[in-house]
């Protein structure tokens, strides 16, 4: 048997580098450096996305606008800011796999999502409880245990957890029957994260929509970790809502404005509940200011406030990014990029590192989730100090995601080396 050699690997990294049809796009990104001007390697696209270089331009742009219009900008701007959400919509729809009706950039993640419970989820006696997976985002269970609270729900009694199997570590299909086979006559709403943030793992969409259904349940997605990662087929799958983030995949900027998914089934429903404000009633009489609310027949409904236009420039912009990749595209490179961490992991001994992301193509997005074996937090700090941006997750577990619009090969082949370098060194 041949021995494969870290020339062999660099090697192979350099030539797909060299073969990969999106490569000239890690140009249209700033790349962070340390204060010598040496690259980092940044692998935290999962918390934060880097900067599109054209997102100056698309803020300046309306900056210029505000400077010399004032009010006049939300009509006469060069792209107007009342209508300015619009502008992000077709290109978002495709991401997530909707139609543009489905689709609105507005607010922050939890405040959708509590928007969206407020509408789809109706407890009554017996059918009052909630499904999220065990190790969701702290945001997520804080969340849902609110609306429990809120309806008089203990959450001890009206929070069920989706656990991972205790011999794979992963979330089966099987599992999520069997509480659907028990408890799925009582669940009104199942709200997943996908992937799940701290493993990677993406889940069957479809598999959960299709059998929470069957029991008459709501079934919400928070896709933080999935906008611009994986392709959720949202209209496709019949999920009745799903909320994400802007800033991770989708390189929107810190803190920046969310999505927002509700299904065409439910979108010109007038007498769903919800929270409304003004922007959200029906544009053509939205300025006559009547009395009674009527929301847009679209899951603009659901908006509260005008859009902030600042920050949607810059989501515009990394979106336009997206536009000339072409979504399928990144998806494919991602899989060989996350595919190829996970060869090189697996040369390294097991008593070493292991990787609790699925290996099957449909159950992962960029992410691979890396367990060191009888770690702290110290090895991660001394990659840090040899310019490794990832992020850890207690109690052993360092988070690597090679984004597929900036990262190459070659950037893994050297965390690898890094990484065995400072394994070999404790």
């Amino acid at each position: 048997m041949s021995i494969v050699t870290t020339e062999d690997i660099l090697q192979k990294a350099q030539a797909l580098d060299a073969q990969d049809e999106l490569k000239n796009f890690r140009n249209k990104f700033y790349l962070p450096e340390d204060d010598k001007g040496h690259p980092l390697l940044y692998f935290c696209g999962n918390s934060l996305g880097l900067q599109p270089k054209i997102a100056a331009d698309y803020v300046q742009q309306e900056l210029e606008d505000w400077k010399k219009l004032g009010v006049k900008g939300h009509t006469d701007a060069r792209n107007p800011w009342m209508p300015y959400h619009e502008f992000l919509t077709d290109s978002m729809a495709k991401i997530v796999g909707a139609k543009p009706q489905e689709v609105v950039m507005m607010n922050t993640l939890s405040v959708n999502l509590h928007l969206m419970m407020v509408s789809f989820y109706q407890p009554d006696a017996k059918r009052y409880k909630i499904l999220i997976e065990q190790d969701a985002f702290p945001s997520d269970r804080y969340a849902v245990e609110s609306q429990l609270k809120f309806h008089s729900i203990n959450p001890e009694d009206g929070l069920i957890l989706w656990k991972p199997d205790p011999k794979t570590g992963y979330y089966s299909k099987d599992s999520f029957e069997q509480i659907m086979d028990e408890q799925g006559d009582e669940i009104a709403l199942v709200m997943i994260g996908c992937p799940n943030y701290y493993s990677g793992q993406a889940f069957y969409l479809q598999h959960i929509v299709q059998t929470s259904k069957a029991k008459g349940c709501q079934v919400g997605f928070d896709l933080a970790h999935g906008a611009g990662n994986i392709q959720p087929n949202l209209h496709q799958v019949e999920a009745d809502f799903a909320v994400w983030c802007s800033y991770k995949y989708l390189n929107s900027g810190p803190g920046s404005v969310a999505g927002c998914f509700v299904h065409e089934k439910h979108i010109a429903k007038t007498d769903i509940k919800r929270f409304t404000g003004w922007w959200g009633h029906q544009k053509s009489t939205r300025f006559k200011m009547p009395d009674d609310f009527q929301p847009t027949p679209t899951a603009e409904g659901w908006q509260l406030s005008n859009p902030p236009v600042l920050s949607m420039a810059a989501i515009r912009a990394s979106l336009q990014v997206f536009e000339d990749a072409g979504f399928v595209n990144l998806r494919k490179k991602s899989i060989k990029q996350s595919n190829f961490l996970m060869e090189q992991l697996d040369l390294i001994p097991d008593d070493q590192v292991s990787y609790i992301t699925p290996k099957s193509e449909a159950e992962k997005g960029c992410q691979v989730s890396i367990r060191v074996k009888n770690a702290d937090k110290k090895l991660f700090d001394n990659l840090s100090a040899k310019n490794l941006v990832a992020d850890w997750r207690e109690p052993d577990v360092i988070r690597i995601a090679p984004t597929p619009l900036y990262n190459t090969f070659e950037e893994i082949y050297h965390f690898i080396e890094l990484l065995k370098t400072e394994i070999n060194a404790e």
